[in-house]
């Protein structure tokens, strides 16, 4: 029986090394790619180049409407962001290009998977745990870490060199001094250039967003539906769009919150494997509706609940961020995420100006706010007498503290 295998092919020079190495090591090679809205990917050329390269057949899945769907979205519910910065695009996109690969092995009858994830990085782990937990019998081939592979190709001069001995077509233009890895979520920026963290990020790097200082001098401002913690529709309360479905809001907010300059950040991070790195992101729909869902479910989740809540947010950023996506505890935990977001429903209204997003209003049937008991003028429902008794009691351990302090 021939060795089969599935790479997790790009068209770029790795991955159409790797794809040529598999097939002098006797590995009959299928190149799968997932679409996960790429910017500017042009599948077709890599369609063409995996097969000149000879893989024996190209398969290309479109995961766009998946990812938004079933990972974006208990991202938004979760209101999480690892290390309380990262939107985890690249993190969560993994799981979904995993789950498509272990499905189009067992179609293809493959024994093995395959990919061109480094030895240094986070992918690796994501990848390879992903595939485990869907298929535990797969076979996993990961050149960078195996030593025939990685001690042949040392750098990129050894990938240009082997391609023009194989007829591997490199890109004319000179590669960017930086890394680019890109999906429907986000764009993430690393290495090169990039790995001085006291240097700043060239102006021609970023692709999803304007630079906010010379975005539009007039805001824009939406109002951004959800109904159980999930974003419905968005409204453009400027030009009167409105937009439904989960893949095309997400694309229409991408767009306009790319153009007002929202959604980048530049930061240095710990890797899973135990080395810090820096990145620079662009997240443009993600952080708007970060924002906007974050708001709404202050306003109507009670206190102690959603203090629960964020605890297993933050679980759930180690478990997404380090891979567990389909291990028991990071499916339990988005479980609980979700059954907390029941009443996470009503609109907000947000104003994208300049890089920045700002709350401009809520509404929800499900408030628990109380304009009567809150208010200056109004008594209401409360007897400002019990204030005392509250204060005494939670003073009581204070000066208890403090008789200790000074004994």
């Amino acid at each position: 029986m021939s060795k089969k295998v599935v790479l997790a092919y790009s068209g770029g020079l790795d991955t159409s090394t790797i794809l040529v190495w598999l097939i002098e090591q006797g590995y009959e090679v299928v190149a799968f790619m997932a679409n996960l809205g790429q910017h500017d990917e042009d599948y077709d050329a890599a369609r063409r180049k995996a097969e000149m390269l000879g893989a024996s057949k190209f398969v290309l899945v479109d995961v766009r409407r998946e990812f938004v769907e079933e990972f974006i979205w208990p991202w938004v519910q979760s209101s999480s962001l690892y290390e309380d910065r990262y939107p985890m695009g690249t993190s969560l996109a993994r799981p979904v290009i995993a789950r498509a690969m272990i499905e189009v092995a067992r179609q293809e009858n493959a024994q093995y998977v395959s990919h061109g994830a480094t030895g240094k990085g986070n992918d690796q782990v994501r990848f390879e745990l992903s595939c485990y937990a869907l298929w535990p019998q797969i076979k996993i081939i990961s050149p960078w870490r195996m030593p025939e592979f990685y001690q042949r190709f040392r750098g990129r001069q050894d990938l240009l060199e082997y391609a023009k001995n194989k007829g591997i077509p490199v890109p004319v233009t000179p590669k960017e001094p930086w890394s680019m890895d890109a999906n429907l979520m986000h764009i993430s920026y690393e290495s090169g250039i990039l790995e001085d963290p006291a240097n700043s990020p060239p102006e021609n790097l970023f692709q999803m967003t304007v630079n906010p200082e010379k975005a539009p001098d007039k805001p824009v401002q939406l109002e951004i539906e959800f109904a159980h913690g999930v974003p419905l529709k968005v409204r453009n309360l400027c030009t009167k769009e409105e937009v439904d479905g989960a893949l095309e809001l997400f694309v229409y907010l991408n767009l306009v919150a790319g153009q007002h300059g929202v959604g980048r950040i530049d930061i240095v991070e710990n890797r899973f494997v135990g080395m810090k790195s820096r990145g620079v992101y662009e997240t443009p729909a993600g952080t708007v509706l970060h924002a906007a869902h974050l708001d709404l479910e202050t306003m109507t989740m009670d206190r102690e609940m959603r203090r629960i809540k964020q605890e297993l947010g933050v679980k759930l950023t180690y478990q997404v961020y380090n891979g567990f996506w389909f291990a028991p505890e990071g499916v339990y935990t988005r479980q609980c995420i979700a059954s907390s977001q029941d009443r996470v429903s009503g609109k907000v209204r947000v104003q994208l100006f300049k890089g920045s997003v700002t709350i401009l209003g809520r509404e929800s049937q499900y408030s628990l706010y109380n304009k009567e008991l809150v208010s200056m003028d109004v008594q209401g429902d409360y007897d400002p007498p019990d204030a005392g008794g509250f204060i005494k009691i939670n003073a009581l351990r204070l000066k208890e503290f403090h008789r200790l302090q000074h004994k």
